[in-house]
């Protein structure tokens, strides 16, 4: 990586000479200004060390990435390295690899991917001392010669300050000292600290810092005994746990097939082979670590666990990092972030649900934590297992082409549970028959409720809109609830007496009459997860409802304390968003029922079908896991839609054939690749411009037959918090061609800011969203 100019630009005046005696460190910093920047080495920095150089008139912490002999920088330029984080290992190659790798293939400077993916007290100088107080340990140690001397210093009076030195006397007598942490010190004496300085000043002990285990095991607690494995899993273990090198695995198996139960028994294997080995294993929300932490602390209860998400505090989530990176934790658990961990002893990685699109980062640096762990592994030479019971067209494309190899699970974990019959129920029929609905809920799903509270079973209600009505609306003028600040519509939270738009965070009280007319009749239109609790409420006043939603679950453990409840049968009915969707063994639900799915049918967005029918599959996976009877009732407008016929059949593999030959036919991926870059302003029209100026620098790049580049158009969004978007699609059929296009031209885009200014502009690698 070869300094460009702003490298120079960042150096200040330093002796010439001083360059000719040390070595040039290549540090990686976060700035989009270059890859790397030079400095001068002190002897004791090694690549990957996390260093603090000076930039401009600041002092930030950057990645020592290598050390080269030469600078394209002038040796009066060059400043030296301030310091060195010195008590953690260096990142390792393979680490450094594939932040590189990350960089090239996301278009971002190297420093944008390193420094961000390290834990918050690690990224500024401050952080450090604090982190390294609880990750490293003072150690005392008596030198045999001087007991002597220290026993006879010692008043017999001061009992406390008489006994540590008696126990240090002890761990010396042999000529074998055993040292005595700070901590066990404190424990007999509390003028520890103190005492241990007088003696150490003296040359009667010797110190020594050592690294402090970070996290907690059971030594003494039994692993839980794993449930046996029917034949299908079975057969996925042995594949997993017998794989040499690089071996990609889709691992597609109905809900509540037990592929939790695979990666456990896969993890079980790799572990036991090295003393060293680590796993790694993502999920794709927050609220799912919980009950898998549970899961595998219990399975495992002698190997240290660390958890990463962007849910603990910074100094915790620096902890369980480090953890990981000096190889203590043996387990990592966590989401999209962790994909970005270091563990230099990597021998498994596990994606659950891969299919699902909170894998992708939508901030920053926009990768597919999926995607660079199928990369991590083919670097690393080790199994990587993607497991879902909707896979995305993507990887069931690649499995169906022999990239991946498809372990398939048939039939549900339990002997006795079996799939839930799934029925729609046509709303167009319900009003032809004059059964109106309450609230938006149907005379038969209302009663297949009342059958399961008789019976003492429980009930779960989808709907992925939470609030409680999307809008409100005056019917003497036509006024709507719209925000001021985005193209959208502000939700109404009547709990709160509060209108908020979901995409801006803008918040108002709810008006007492129509802001442009004055009518006093105003009222909410639609229905989200607040107004569906309130009718069940009043439908079903005997009823234990909980509803679980962003909003009821804002406090930290909420929403575990919540499932907790919903597991040990404290709540008759169920309310939620995707936050019940997915991965939560409800043992004693019966009957789902998903409310409103039809919004979902029709979007622009060519992956809608695909989303939503793993939405659908996902939530009604969670009824009949236990033996119970499961069924699943939809209410639809639009029952002959093919996603709900294949959902009716469970019928996967049909249902991603019938997608994948319309994709072929128009196209789009898996059959082609794209590029998004989409750019925001005041003014609509100076977004299309800067992408219109864009676009026709293109024309002086090499850019091969096989990409293509579509017309500027405003996004479905136009506005968010007052800026207006615009976007404009890149796509090949090439995915080399294509990055060697993206990265020529962004170079142009330079020129494209000074043309058109104040815009803003982002690049999205294989978006999920168009």
């Amino acid at each position: 990586m070869n300094p460009g100019p702003q490298a120079a630009l960042s150096a200040a005046a330093s002796p010439a000479a001083a360059a000719d005696a040390l070595p040039i460190l290549r540090v990686a910093l976060d700035t989009p200004a270059d890859d790397c920047f030079d400095y001068l080495a002190t002897p004791d920095v090694r690549p990957g060390d996390l260093v603090v150089v000076p930039f401009g008139r600041r002092s930030v912490v950057g990645v020592a990435v290598e050390c080269a002999e030469d600078s394209e920088v002038p040796p009066d330029r060059i400043r030296a390295v301030a310091a060195r984080l010195d008590w953690m290992p260096p990142l390792d190659s393979h680490w450094i690899e594939l932040a590189g790798f990350a960089a090239r293939y996301y278009q971002r400077r190297l420093g944008e991917v390193m420094l961000p993916a390290l834990p918050p007290a690690l990224r500024e100088a401050e952080g450090w001392a604090r982190l390294g107080q609880r990750a490293r340990a003072d150690e005392y140690r008596l030198l045999p010669q001087h007991a002597a001397d220290l026993l006879a210093a010692v008043p017999p009076r001061a009992r406390s300050v008489r006994a540590l030195a008696q126990v240090l006397a002890d761990r010396a007598a042999g000529g074998q000292a055993e040292p005595i942490s700070l901590f066990e010190a404190r424990e007999l004496c509390a003028a520890a600290p103190a005492r241990l300085a007088e003696w150490l000043e003296a040359g009667w002990v010797e110190a020594r810092q050592c690294d402090r285990p970070l996290l907690a095991t059971a030594p003494e607690q039994a692993p839980s005994v794993a449930p046996p494995l029917h034949e299908e899993q079975r057969a996925a273990v042995d594949a997993i746990g017998s794989a040499q090198g690089f071996a990609p695995f889709l691992l597609h198996g109905v809900t509540g097939s037990g592929k939790t139960e695979v990666y456990l028994h896969a993890m079980a294997t790799v572990l036991a082979r090295d003393a060293q080995a680590q796993v790694l294993m993502l999920v794709p929300e927050i609220n799912l670590t919980p009950q898998l932490q549970s899961r595998i602390a219990a399975r495992f209860p002698h190997l240290p666990l660390a958890v990463l998400h962007s849910g603990l505090a910074d100094q915790e989530r620096s902890l369980q990092w480090l953890a990981a990176h000096r190889g203590e934790a043996r387990i990592v658990l966590g989401t999209r972030m962790a994909v970005m961990a270091s563990l230099p002893h990597l021998a498994l990685i596990v994606v659950d649900e891969e299919h699902d699109t909170s894998y992708k980062q939508q901030e920053g640096l926009r990768y597919s934590a999926r995607d660079l762990t199928v990369w991590r592994a083919k670097q690393l030479e080790i199994p990587v297992v993607l497991g879902s019971a909707t896979p995305s067209m993507e990887t069931w494309w690649r499995a169906e082409q022999g990239s991946y190899r498809k372990l398939v699970l048939r039939e549900r974990a339990q002997a006795d549970a079996t799939l839930p019959t799934v029925r729609l129920i046509d709303l167009n029929h319900e009003r032809q028959r004059q059964r109106t609905l309450f609230e938006g809920l149907s005379v038969p799903l209302l009663d297949a409720i009342d059958a399961r509270l008789s019976r003492g079973e429980q009930s779960l209600l989808f709907l992925n809109r939470r609030g409680y009505a999307p809008v409100i609306a005056c019917d003497s003028c036509g006024w709507l609830s719209g925000c001021p600040r985005c193209s959208a519509y502000m939700v109404l939270h009547r709990p709160e007496r509060r209108l908020r738009c979901h995409h801006c965070g803008l918040e108002a009280p709810v008006p007492h009459h129509c802001p442009d007319c004055g009518n006093v009749d105003i009222a909410p239109l639609g229905r989200g997860t607040q107004r569906i609790e309130e009718a069940l409420a009043a439908r079903f006043p005997q009823a234990r409802i909980a509803r679980i939603d962003a909003d009821s679950t804002r406090r930290k453990g909420s929403a575990q304390a919540m499932f907790d409840e919903v597991h040990a049968g404290e709540v008759d009915i169920l309310v939620g968003t995707q936050m019940v969707a997915k991965g939560h063994d409800f043992q004693r639900v019966t009957l789902v029922g998903i409310v409103h799915p039809d919004a979902a049918m029709f979007s622009h967005d060519f992956r809608a079908a695909e989303h939503l029918f793993a939405s659908l599959m996902q939530v009604a996976g969670r009824a009949g896991r236990a033996g119970l009877a499961g069924e699943v009732m939809i209410q639809t407008r639009y029952p002959d839609t093919p996603a709900l016929q294949a959902l009716v059949r469970h019928d996967y593999d049909g249902f991603a054939a019938s997608q994948l030959r319309e994709r072929r036919q128009a196209g789009l991926p898996p059959f082609c690749y794209q590029v998004l870059v989409t750019a925001e302003h005041g003014q609509l029209e100076r977004a299309l411009q800067f992408l219109q100026s864009a676009r026709l620098l293109a024309d002086q790049c090499r850019m091969a037959p096989e990409v293509q580049l579509h017309d500027p158009v405003p996004m479905s969004m136009v506005r968010i918090a007052n800026r207006e978007r615009a976007q404009m699609l890149v796509e090949a059929t090439s995915r080399p061609a294509l990055q060697r296009f993206i990265g020529e031209w962004v170079q142009t885009f330079a020129e494209v800011g000074t043309q058109v200014k104040g815009v803003r502009w982002q690049l999205e690698i294989d978006p999920l969203r168009i």
